[in-house]
């Protein structure tokens, strides 16, 4: 099977019973076998079978339908016939999944332009219906790995920037900073990016690498915006001044950097990993204003609060 020549897409992006306008077809020994063709519909049952199934590699589009199926999505998206919460969910697992494509592009300026209408979907829906905010960052529960985290951060930062007044563009720029804050993990062993427990100081050492690394591959890029590239660059600095890579501390911090700070922390305490238990939403801000506090900016913490209420009202 020619990976290059199919898209992947979440079966749970799929409304039961709603014909679909493209083929879909299964990965199986490799090759790409037809599941449904497009004008078929899809049951509620086979539907959550074989999504109970669906590691994120089993269902494909052909490339040549990608624009179809972002098109699909965005007419869901705009349906009076789903509620907000279903509208969320398919937003959120169909932009998953072009995370996941986006990740392996090694031009990372067609990443960023490809990116761009995932950030705009966000926000357009969370400006369309305000509750949805909530109902977007409450799906942010799955195992964790780059892609999934990655997109989990940005929609809590959009959620913080909204808290903080941030306008269009810069809402625009800092879901695009938070998407791509860990693109420098790219360049990390992947035995170290997927070891199962704590990770031994030679590890920890070349893992710490990851902002130089993100900044020398957008550097590589035109038309980056240095707000962008200080999301990347600057989210492992410390309030205090005790972080890295450049043991910077207070307002020398981007501030898009100091939301990524918050949010990447936040998401990595709530979501399930091979080698510890995932806290509570209040239970990990509580850790991180008691025991932590010195790592972020209190005022941007204290805001943090505002988007776990719209979290719990979800």
């Amino acid at each position: 099977m020619d990976i290059s020549q199919f898209f992947r897409i979440r079966l749970s992006t799929i409304r039961p019973d709603k014909k679909t306008a493209f083929d879909i077809y299964i990965h199986i020994d490799n090759k790409a076998v037809l599941f449904r063709r497009a004008g078929d519909v899809l049951f509620t049952d086979k539907i959550e079978t074989l999504h109970s199934r669906d590691t994120g590699n089993s269902f494909f589009i052909k490339m040549e339908d990608k624009e179809t199926y972002r098109s699909w999505v965005k007419e869901e998206i705009n349906s009076d016939s789903i509620n907000n919460k279903q509208k969320a969910n398919i937003l959120r697992e169909s932009s998953l999944a072009i995370m996941e494509d986006l990740f392996e592009n090694p031009d990372v300026n067609e990443a960023l332009n490809e990116s761009k209408p995932i950030i705009t979907d966000f926000l357009h829906f969370m400006d369309q219906a305000p509750e949805s905010v909530g109902y977007l960052l409450s799906l942010s529960g799955h195992d964790f790995y780059t892609y999934n985290h990655s997109l989990d951060v940005s929609i809590y930062s959009l959620g913080l920037g909204k808290v903080l007044g941030f306008d269009s563009k810069q809402l625009e720029n800092l879901g695009l900073g938070c998407l791509f804050h860990d693109i420098g993990k790219r360049n990390v062993a992947l035995e170290i990016l997927c070891k199962k427990g704590p990770l031994d100081e030679a590890e920890w050492e070349q893992m710490k690498q990851h902002p130089q690394y993100g900044l020398v591959i957008l550097n590589q890029n035109e038309n980056i915006a240095d707000e962008i590239k200080a999301a990347c660059f600057e989210h492992h600095e410390s309030w205090a001044g005790n972080g890295y890579p450049q043991q910077i501390a207070g307002n020398e911090i981007h501030p898009f950097a100091r939301i990524v700070a918050i949010c990447d922390t936040y998401d990595a305490m709530t979501t399930q990993r091979s080698y510890n238990t995932p806290l509570k939403p209040t239970e990990a801000l509580t850790m991180m204003r008691d025991k932590l506090a010195g790592r972020y900016d209190p005022e941007m913490l204290k805001a943090m609060y505002s988007v776990l209420f719209k979290i719990q009202a979800a």
